[in-house]
């Protein structure tokens, strides 16, 4: 299918950021997006056109039944100019795997990378040029058929937005307060938990505002049967250093397979480090703080790469990790995946995928 382009004219283009560093995550946008309609069985209409309003029916299916999904990668500008992707083949096959959870029409990993690089050729300036930001770039699916009735529905809009960010986090690289919650669950096993759904992240709103008014940056999710077992933090996958052992939750239907939760893995042991992934309590972790086994705690996503975690609470006792400031793992984690995003260290593994522009 060929991609057609409508470039916004010289004129309407937005002002981009003067001060990089001053970037808030979210909030500014580039001045054209992808677009692409699926209508009687087959994917069709295949378009960059200018960042706009959309335009959905009231009765519009992802608005009643939330058949909806996304993903959330980004675009690295190197010291030479050129725009990289960091493992964006696993954003793709995340994609798809999320539509076929959700009743969905898959889109072809290979075409996903044609219509990123289509948005990016017109929107090339505004990827970033300063180390730490970048350009986040957000696929979407949303069901727009109009049609009350629950069932899938017939009629789909793929499309990509794209916006210059920084840290995702105000704390930037510093440790992180997260809150344990035990009242509410984010997903169960055999529910959706393991897709890039929006409802997993409306379901988790609430106990955000709840940890957010005491304090704490995110919450850390127990399982929903036993509220016993980590999970994953809101919008991270969660590792801990106990002693000189990397441990994490295993991929068992309910929590993200993050794409920097596998990096971590993949480094890790490639430096020899031990990496466990198996169910770990919540009561093993406070004790492992408690004891001082506890190393540090991190957790692992797109937006904020690494983010080491310096107090958890639980039934309203707070415990410091370590000591409270960044691990040695999460600082050296951290400078390794950012090195190699940015072409300041060698890519060993393959992860980077140079942006034809």
């Amino acid at each position: 299918m060929e991609i057609r382009v409508q470039p916004v004219a010289p004129d309407k283009r937005r002002p981009k950021p003067k001060d990089e560093s001053k970037l808030i995550f979210g909030r500014v946008f580039s001045d054209h997006m992808f677009m692409m309609d699926f209508r009687a069985g087959a994917w069709q209409d295949a378009r960059v056109v200018p960042y706009q309003i959309l335009g959905l029916d009231p009765a519009a299916m992802v608005l009643h039944y939330g058949q909806g999904i996304f993903e959330g990668l980004k675009g690295y500008r190197w010291p030479n100019g050129k725009i990289h992707l960091f493992r964006p083949e696993k954003n793709f096959e995340r994609f798809k795997r999320s539509a076929l959870r959700m009743c969905m029409p898959p889109v072809d990993v290979d075409f996903q990378f044609r219509a990123v690089e289509a948005l990016l050729k017109i929107d090339r300036d505004w990827v970033p040029h300063s180390l730490g930001s970048s350009l986040y770039i957000r696929p979407t699916m949303i069901a727009s058929e109009p049609h009350l009735g629950v069932r899938p529905a017939g009629e789909y809009l793929y499309y990509i937005i794209t916006g210059p960010v920084a840290a995702y986090y105000a704390e930037g690289f510093n440790p992180v307060k997260i809150y344990v919650s035990d009242e509410y669950v984010r997903a169960v096993r055999g529910g959706v938990g393991e897709a890039k759904t929006m409802a997993n992240y409306a379901s988790s709103l609430y106990a955000a505002e709840m940890a957010k008014k005491k304090g704490f940056t995110q919450v850390l999710w127990l399982d929903g049967i036993e509220r016993r077992f980590i999970e994953e933090v809101g919008t991270m996958n969660i590792f801990f250093r106990i002693k000189d052992e990397l441990v994490t939750p295993p991929l068992t239907g309910s929590i993200l397979p993050g794409v920097t939760r596998d990096s971590v893995i993949e480094l890790a042991r490639h430096w020899g480090i031990t990496v466990t992934e198996r169910p770990i309590s919540i009561d093993e972790v406070i004790d492992a703080v408690k004891s001082g086994n506890m190393k540090e705690i991190f957790g692992t996503g797109t937006a904020a790469v690494i983010s080491p975690v310096g107090e958890i609470s639980f039934k309203d006792k707070n415990h410091t990790v370590g000591n409270g400031g960044v691990g040695e793992w999460s600082h050296r984690l951290y400078d390794e995946i950012v090195g190699i995003q940015y072409g300041e260290k060698e890519d060993p593994f393959g992860w980077i995928y140079p942006v034809k522009v």
